[in-house]
Order: C-alpha cells, then structure tokens, then sequence
C-alpha cells in the first residue's frame, strides 16, 4: 500500500500557508506577475535507467528521453519575500528500458524486461514562493538588476495516460492505452487487492530556482522543479507479471486479449514469443515500493503588472532588514 501525507501535516501547511496570505495581503497593494515557461522534462520511475540497481531521482536519468514542457504561471505578489503561484503545464512524459546501457550488472534485467511507455501529460498546481534574500535587501522594493535566489513548494494535480506500442502478427504497430488493457490485473477478479488506477492522480511539486531582474517589469528565471507523486502506475508498470491465460480468461478470445498479453509482457518481443525464465507468473516486473516521479527544468519569462509597490511596500508587516 502506498503511503499518503498525513492529514496534520496537510492542515499545517494549509494553516501557515492562510496565515501567511492574510498577514501580507492584509496590508500590502497586491501586485501580478505573468510568465511563459519552457524546458526539459524527465521521468522518474520503473522504466529505463542507468547500471546496477535502479536508483531515485538523478542517479537514474536517461537523457535520451528528454521531453519539452511548456506553460503559463500568474503569481500574486503581496511582498518581495513571499508569492503565491498558480501554473498550467503540458507535456510528455516517456521511459524505455531499450536505451538501458548494459554493462553486465543488475540493470541487464531491466534491459531484457524491455517495456516502455509514454504520456501525455497535463498539470495544475498552486504553490508558494519564497525569496530568502530580500530579507538582506536595503530597498526590497527596487527589484531592477537583482538576483534572487527561491525555493517553492506546492500541491497539484496531474492528467496522465501511459500507451506502449503494440506489433501485430502482421508486423504492423500502433500505440495503444495501458490502462485498460489492465497488465497487471488491475481490476480482475482474480486480483482483488490490485485495484484499477485513476489517471487523475495528486503531486506534490517542490524545487529551486534564480530569478533576474531585467527592469521592473521583466524578468527571467531559471528553475528546477521535482513531482512527488501518489502512484507507482505513470508508466504501467508497479508489481508482478499475471499469467498469458489470465488476460484471456477475462477478456475472452479477442484481439484485446492478445494486445494485452503481449504489451504486458514484451519481454517475449526478444525472445521469438517464448517467456524467459525469471518473467513469468508472479515474477517482479516493478517496484511497487517506490513511487513513480517527473521533474523539469524550465526558463521562465515573466511580466509584472499592477503598481511598483514602492509607496506601500514600508506599510507592510515584514520582518527587520538584516544589515551587514
């Protein structure tokens, strides 16, 4: 079973996050900022990796499978310390064991699994940010030619379909949806504790970032954000492999029968259809212990609106400049 955050910590977050709102905005003019993002993405999860044992986060990018996330960002800005974001992404989110580089360790395992998958993917998230060193700052409010340093931290919520590519007898191709072709019996009788996955799923987004300011108004940032995710099934793959005869039992004899059995096992692809030893019923086929996660690294272009804030930027409550 997955593990959630717990509810105490959620209302803390949300009670200073209220807090925090209401004693900045209570007494500052709010000021806006718009901004258009781009940059690579990358996914973090069962599929693909690099040699020995899979790893989390970078210890196991693939480069090859870089993917350009793009979107829209409008911020509140009731003080030069803190803001609050709301952002709008889209993207694709991809992994393949075939680009594994073998090099006669564990990762050979992963290699012969041979699965892979891709997504599209939509995210929504709100997130507050926080700009440590406007603190030290003589004239926070005078941003024209600073370089300012932030963390963020947030909630959000993704869209996500996996398909993988499926080869008929024919030798034809064409990619197919993962989630109902349910390869690890997710949802069959036979499987009670696996249960169908949404495709609707929570994040949790948090990273750094450095933001210059061109003039006022203009300024660029660049930022790396990491997704903790609630699912292990953004790439399909999670538990153990079902048996051939399972997907048959369930879905009858149909072409959606065959298209299951050989997407959820497509180790078979390298052997002439025969089943190696060690990918067979009950055997692993993912790390149901380790959630799956995606990050981007992103240049943000943003647009300032409202007034300067300079007359009211001394009415607000903020804690003492710290002067060297």
């Amino acid at each position: 079973m997955k593990k959630s955050l717990h509810p105490c910590f959620l209302k803390m977050i949300a009670l200073v996050v209220c807090i925090t709102a209401y004693t900045q905005i209570a007494d500052a003019q709010m000021r806006y900022e718009i901004g258009l993002n781009i940059g690579p993405s990358n996914f973090l999860g069962d599929l693909g990796g690099t040699r020995g044992r899979g790893q989390t986060f970078l210890k196991d990018n693939n480069y090859q499978m870089y993917r350009m996330m793009k979107g829209i960002t409008f911020n509140l800005i009731p003080s030069e310390v803190i803001t609050f974001r709301i952002a709008v992404n889209v993207g694709t989110l991809e992994g393949a064991d075939s680009i594994i580089q073998g090099k006669g360790g564990l990762e050979e395992a992963r290699r012969a699994r041979n699965q892979h998958f891709k997504s599209p993917l939509f995210e929504a998230y709100a997130a507050t940010e926080i700009y440590p060193t406007a603190l030290l700052e003589e004239d926070p409010s005078d941003v024209a030619h600073k370089l300012r340093p932030y963390g963020l931290l947030g909630v959000g919520v993704f869209k996500f379909n996996p398909q993988a590519q499926y080869t008929a007898p024919n030798g034809s191709a064409k990619w197919v949806d993962l989630q109902p072709l349910k390869t690890e019996g997710q949802g069959m009788p036979n499987y009670p504790e696996r249960k169908e996955y949404s495709l609707t799923q929570i994040n949790i987004p948090y990273g750094i970032g450095v933001k210059y300011f061109f003039s006022d108004r203009f300024n660029l940032s660049l930022e790396i954000v990491n997704r903790k995710t609630f699912t292990d099934y953004i790439d399909d793959v999670s538990t153990t492999y079902i048996a051939d005869q399972d997907f048959y039992n369930y879905f009858g004899a149909s072409e959606t029968a065959d298209i299951a059995r050989q997407v959820a096992n497509m180790s078979t692809l390298l052997t002439g259809g025969l089943n190696r030893p060690g990918y067979s019923a009950g055997d692993k086929r993912g790390t149901a212990t380790n959630n799956d996660a995606y990050y981007a690294t992103t240049i943000k272009l943003g647009l300032r609106l409202g007034n300067d804030g300079s007359p009211n930027y001394k009415k607000q409550t903020r804690c003492p400049v710290v002067r060297f």
